[in-house]
């Protein structure tokens, strides 16, 4: 039996994968800027500040790699590191202004990109999408980091 819902994620996964629509976002945002580094740069702006470890895990890369691309966005003065507010053994990324612009200028191109692939969706498919986006996205949070998809369930019983 084929599972739809698989198959659609591992589609969506490959093209969010290629190069090609990163670089179409910058080109479109105007930024100049290595692939590799604008995700993190992006994840930084919203969630930051962040520590490097935690960067890593966002990203899903290895945590020296992480260090390094953190390194090069502070090098181009987009992020600066200081010491984390609750550990200050842990240093932060956090944006600049420059930085926060190019996230900034990042975002209203992803949201032009997204308002061309959904151009015949209902606005009611649209946050139908988005909220079931967010729930899924939730639950495999939880399963990843509690070891269970269902909140409050068998830890670690759902685990393959």
């Amino acid at each position: 039996m084929r599972n739809e819902l698989h198959e659609a994620l591992m589609d969506l996964v490959g093209v969010v994968n290629r190069p090609q629509p990163d670089q179409y976002m910058l080109n479109l945002a105007g930024v100049s800027l290595d692939r590799a580094l604008f995700p993190l740069l992006v994840r930084i702006g919203l969630r930051g500040p962040l520590g490097v470890v935690e960067l890593a895990e966002l990203a899903g890369r290895d945590h020296s790699t992480v260090s390094r691309q953190v390194a090069k966005l502070e090098s181009l003065g987009l992020v600066e590191r200081r010491a984390g507010a609750t550990d200050a053994r842990v240093r932060e990324a956090v944006v600049t202004p420059a930085g926060q612009a190019m996230v900034e200028a990042i975002g209203q191109a992803r949201s032009r990109m997204y308002a061309a692939v959904l151009a015949d969706w209902t606005e009611e498919d649209k946050a139908t999408l988005a909220r079931l986006l967010r729930r899924l996205a939730d639950r495999a949070k939880a399963w990843v980091e509690d070891g269970s998809p269902n909140p409050g369930g068998d830890k670690g019983a759902d685990k393959p």
